[in-house]
């Protein structure tokens, strides 16, 4: 509700593909990728709904997972300065600036390390602030906690329209994404243990085709249909914004929900940048993720 990084997951449950499916799902909502991450490895869910870049992170710390289905083509998050108090006027003045975060460890942070890196600046050249998403980010922005803010929309474009945000750097378009990575990078993606994708993959199949169906759905939908299904977050006074932020994202949203190993591979030497650690091995980019639910759903569809 508060994030359009989710909108897919949302729609098939607010829309019913899930139920259609004989899945009873819960959404369990976190203020960051990070907080989400914890959740699947204590238990408390069985699928991580998140950036692709998170099944690294848990590679290397032994936990196997696999993202199964691609919900954006995109990174889909910002950068902006703030324009309500002394902010960076350039890359250069980033130096010793706080950049709000939804949390360390997660897209947000990544991000804003990629970007400092490419304008030739150093992650521990700034201090990141974790802000979480939605209505805490916006009051550390109002607070003055934050001179800048890496977030997903439509935060970070209700501030860019109400002036008190300048856009800095972008990965909502393939063009932005290109610019900073030299390639595709994959967006959003479902995913979960091995074992529980080969324990389960009735479940992990029936996730994929409620998710296919939402994405049609997305590719089509009005903004009548929009405000039918998706409760605008109570902070967006006007419902017009919103729609922005929708339009600049609509081409993110996957119509290839497939993975392709050379974007996984582009996805992981961009990450080996910004992590402190060594990056996992290329010979286990293989098991970052599988193909064979989001095809059999395709196929089906398309039958």
């Amino acid at each position: 509700r508060n994030s359009l990084y989710h909108l897919p997951v949302w729609l098939a449950e607010r829309l019913g593909f899930f139920r259609q499916q004989g899945l009873q799902v819960q959404l369990v909502a976190h203020e960051s990728g990070q907080a989400a991450v914890q959740s699947v490895l204590k238990g408390q869910a069985d699928v991580l709904a998140g950036a692709f870049e998170h099944v690294f992170e848990l590679q290397r710390q032994g936990q196997f997972f696999q993202a199964f289905v691609q919900m954006a083509n995109t990174p889909m998050l910002s950068m902006g300065v703030s324009t309500v108090r002394v902010a960076p006027r350039s890359w250069q003045d980033m130096k010793s600036a706080r950049i709000g975060i939804s949390a360390l460890d997660s897209a947000t942070h990544w991000m804003s390390g990629l970007w400092l890196l490419r304008n030739g600046l150093q992650p521990q050249d700034v201090t990141f602030v974790e802000v979480g998403t939605s209505a805490s980010a916006l009051g550390a922005l109002w607070e003055g906690q934050i001179d800048v803010l890496c977030n997903p929309d439509p935060v970070m474009h209700w501030l860019e329209q109400r002036g008190e945000l300048r856009l800095i750097a972008e990965a909502r378009t393939a063009t932005g994404v290109q610019q900073l990575a030299g390639g595709a990078l994959p967006g959003g993606c479902l995913m979960a243990r091995e074992d529980f994708l080969s324990r389960q993959p009735q479940v992990a199949t029936a996730l994929v085709d409620a998710l296919l169906q939402a994405l049609r759905w997305l590719q089509t939908a009005g903004p009548t249909d929009l405000f039918k299904v998706v409760p605008v977050a109570p902070w967006i006074s006007d419902r017009s914004v919103y729609l922005g932020a929708m339009d600049k994202l609509r081409e993110a949203y996957a119509r290839e929900v497939t993975l392709r190993d050379d974007v996984v591979f582009n996805a992981w030497r961009q990450h080996a940048k910004v992590v402190a650690h060594a990056p996992i091995s290329r010979t286990l980019l293989g098991r970052t993720f599988t193909n064979t639910f989001a095809v059999r759903s395709k196929a089906r569809a398309a039958g």
